[in-house]
């Protein structure tokens, strides 16, 4: 997605926008007046961007769009912002793919963690699904771009049949946040982001059960199914992909404050010719 032509803002104006957003709480005033500046057309667009985000949107809401992997992924209002920290599950998602492997992203949302990896890989093959409408139409914009697609549906229900048995990465950036805590998140997410794609039941962790069950019989021998969670979830995530009948590991990053758990399908074990007789 690209942005739109910017216009020559005057050193003023920038200088006005930089105070409005300080005065609204934002953080990063500086750098969001200049990714405010650098996406709108015109000052009246910059001037209706500026009010939007100080009514408390999130900035990617407001710009259109959000950074992830490299690429500029389109956001639509309402719709789940990919976090910096899921760059860390693309780049463990990238290190076991091979060429042409055949990647499903469930829980889609905007479809950042499925283009990006396919970005990443040699000729991929993307199905993504969400249950949020919404979300579909903003995925399918960002998957188009990259040949694969989207549909709509409750986790593996709208995937063609034929795709099981056959996935090598299946990404599922779940809803984790217990039901409990939703209300002690930031209002960006809180109140603009689909709640959806943020309540994972009493722990968390109801939508990665259920993720997790299916996946064997989705996954091809040797496939990988990849899940971020928080780090104090992580022992549970482990116990219920081993229950699946995945052999787990957890990968963390601390430069992004990331947790990974990757259960992969066992390949089966090769035949043995029988001994000869003596």
């Amino acid at each position: 997605m690209s942005a739109s032509p910017s216009f020559s803002a005057p050193s003023a104006v920038v200088t006005a926008v930089i105070s409005r957003l300080r005065a609204a709480g934002c953080v990063f005033a500086e750098d969001e007046a200049r990714l405010l500046v650098s996406t709108a057309g015109t000052a009246a667009e910059l001037a209706v961007m500026v009010d939007r985000r100080v009514a408390g949107l999130p900035l990617e809401h407001v710009l259109g769009w959000a950074e992830f992997c490299g690429l500029r992924i389109a956001v639509d209002p309402g719709v789940f912002v990919p976090r910096r920290r899921t760059e860390f599950l693309v780049r463990e998602a990238a290190a076991l793919a091979r060429s042409r492997a055949v990647v499903v992203d469930l829980c889609c949302g905007s479809g950042a963690l499925g283009a990006a990896l396919v970005a990443a890989l040699d000729r991929a093959e993307l199905y993504a699904t969400d249950i949020d409408p919404a979300a579909v139409r903003c995925a399918r914009r960002n998957v188009d771009a990259v040949g694969g697609r989207v549909y709509e549906g409750d986790l593996y229900d709208p995937l063609p049949s034929a795709l099981r048995g056959q996935v090598d990465v299946l990404l599922a950036n779940v809803p984790y946040v217990p039901t409990e805590e939703v209300g002690l998140l930031p209002p960006e997410a809180r109140i603009h982001e689909a709640r959806v794609a943020l309540d994972g039941g009493a722990d968390g962790l109801d939508v990665l059960r259920r993720v997790t069950a299916g996946a064997p019989g989705w996954l091809a021998p040797g496939g990988s199914l990849l899940v971020e969670t928080s780090e104090r979830q992580a022992a549970l995530a482990v116990k219920t992909f081993a229950e699946s009948g995945l052999v787990p590991r957890v990968a963390r990053s601390e430069e992004l404050y990331a947790t990974v758990v990757i259960g992969t399908r066992p390949a089966p074990a090769p035949a043995v010719d029988p001994a000869p007789a003596t």
